[in-house]
């Protein structure tokens, strides 16, 4: 068992590598990458990052390359390996859907179930699942490997269909072609190799990163709000929050200003989607001095 007190990290490069770092900034660590740089430098001399694309990660993480990482369901998938999942990834500044491979043909195509496909050509980056996946239900297909442009390839004829991922479908109809069926879906993950989960130095740093990103996640759709109001109407203000267990309520210090009268400073943690209803409420009940703040975490 390794007694190394490095954990090696891999965060994915690409379309969520930004969000990734960031994300990882609410959550306390400060993760520096240059444009060529594969080795970003972190604020935390127990974790040593390395960026590198979703396809690949998975198998660098299996071999032990890796000992934890972020990365798709997905490729876990086509890669065919056995990883301890040990947080999905949440991106609410990216998407909050998963992504779906479609099985997808020419709108004018008469493929209208998995069964047409026998004996026809399927184009996809995710060769190893697409084979697998027909194979089970003894449907006889070719599989090729798509290097990109995977649309265009059945919207030309080179192929019969393909096998592509999308969140919305509204790509694919762009192409001129028509979803068949769904056949996985898939979201970032936190996940980490056997021997790094049975290395209890590396299984506690691994749980440290899964709580403080899961509560960074956690803050991304909400906001705190501060204000305050006076004792009579405090009841009424309190109806009107919502709160993760009860709003916070102290006491004002007595100062002239307040003409001798009473005053609560409230304060919670909301949905930052409620605020634009909320405030014009909290006001009509009496409310002042009403702020907002974004939140890193909530643990």
């Amino acid at each position: 068992m390794s007694t190394e007190r490095v954990l090696k990290l891999g965060l994915p490069k690409g379309s969520l590598e930004q969000a990734t770092i960031e994300l990882f900034r609410k959550a306390g660590w400060k993760i520096s990458a240059g444009e060529r740089s594969y080795f970003p430098s972190i604020d935390d001399p127990e974790i040593r990052c390395a960026l590198m694309r979703p396809q690949e990660m998975p198998r660098y993480i299996a071999d032990g390359t890796l000992d934890a990482g972020v990365t798709g369901k997905d490729w876990i998938v086509e890669n065919g390996v056995d990883l301890e999942v040990v947080a999905d990834f949440v991106y609410s500044k990216v998407s909050r859907r998963p992504t779906r491979w479609v099985l997808a043909v020419p709108a004018d195509s008469p493929i209208r179930k998995l069964e047409d496909l026998a004996g026809k050509r399927i184009a996809s980056e995710m060769t190893n699942f697409s084979r697998r996946y027909f194979e089970e239900r003894g449907i006889a297909v070719q599989v090729e490997f798509s290097w990109g442009a995977t649309e265009a390839k059945a919207a030309e004829g080179l192929v019969d269909a393909i096998i592509e991922v999308t969140e919305t479908g509204s790509t694919i109809r762009a192409h001129g072609l028509r979803i068949v069926a769904d056949l996985l879906e898939s979201n970032p993950q936190l996940v980490a190799n056997s021997s790094a989960m049975a290395d209890p130095w590396k299984r506690e740093k691994i749980a440290q990163i899964e709580r403080l990103v899961v509560g960074a996640m956690a803050a991304e759709s909400q906001v705190g709000i501060k204000m305050n109001v006076r004792k009579d109407d405090l009841e009424r203000l309190i109806a009107l929050i919502p709160s993760l267990t009860a709003p916070t309520v102290a006491n004002l210090h007595p100062t002239p200003n307040l003409h001798g009268e009473h005053w609560l400073s409230v304060e919670s943690v909301i949905s930052e989607a409620m605020v634009r209803e909320l405030v014009p409420k909290l006001l009509a009940t009496g409310a002042v001095g009403i702020i907002e703040y974004p939140l890193n975490k909530v643990l």
